[in-house]
């Protein structure tokens, strides 16, 4: 069975976010073989952007309050109470930090028990029509046609996973059962299903 994901696969796990045991869980049954985890190429670098964009959110942030925390700071009164100041603002940019190591780590496995579903001209020129047609954002629409034309090529069944609830359209639902695609929406409902796929399901 073919297992498609996107960038909010990838995220869950590098985030640690609600339901990444079960990304890693579903991780896991590829990397044993027992199911094909099929991505998008865009959905590997979209999260760079996120979390880019996130850490870069978090210096301004240290940056803003340093001065006036610094000013507060020569009043001995507020000295010993600034304290847990200094530990939050760690922790904003040492997490940042984590979070891009954990999803470098995240890729990096991905790459080896992934297929890559290649971004093209033809990916792009469905993406536009998938836009307008299904209401979908640039990002997600790009998504969309790289699973149908993988989907069109491949005789599998599968199942589209995703949390974005902007692909859980009754026309989109449509689509992909006419190739054989069920769509599961959130990761932990999902490995109820992948434990044990049919090719029923």
């Amino acid at each position: 069975m073919n297992v498609y994901v996107e960038s909010n696969f990838v995220l869950e796990l590098a985030l640690l976010q609600e339901q990444h045991l079960a990304c890693e869980e579903i991780l896991l049954l590829c990397e044993s073989g027992i199911l094909r985890l099929v991505i998008p190429a865009y959905c590997l670098m979209e999260p760079y952007e996120t979390l880019g964009r996130r850490q870069a959110d978090r210096k301004q942030l240290r940056l803003t309050l340093d001065s006036p925390f610094r000013q507060i700071a020569r009043t001995a009164l507020y000295k010993e109470r600034l304290r847990d100041f200094e530990s939050a603002m760690s922790l904003l940019v040492d997490s940042a930090e984590e979070d891009m190591s954990r999803l470098e780590s995240v890729r990096s496995r991905l790459l080896k028990c992934a297929e890559l579903a290649p971004l093209g001209v033809s990916v792009l020129s469905r993406a536009a029509a998938n836009r307008s047609r299904h209401e979908l954002s640039a990002q997600d629409a790009v998504v969309y046609a790289s699973i149908l034309l993988h989907l069109e090529s491949s005789a599998e069944s599968a199942c589209f996973v995703s949390r974005d609830t902007d692909f859980d359209d009754p026309d989109i639902r449509r689509e992909l059962r006419e190739y054989n695609c069920r769509l599961l929406t959130g990761f932990e409902a999902a490995i109820q299903l992948l434990r044990r796929p049919s090719p029923d399901e």
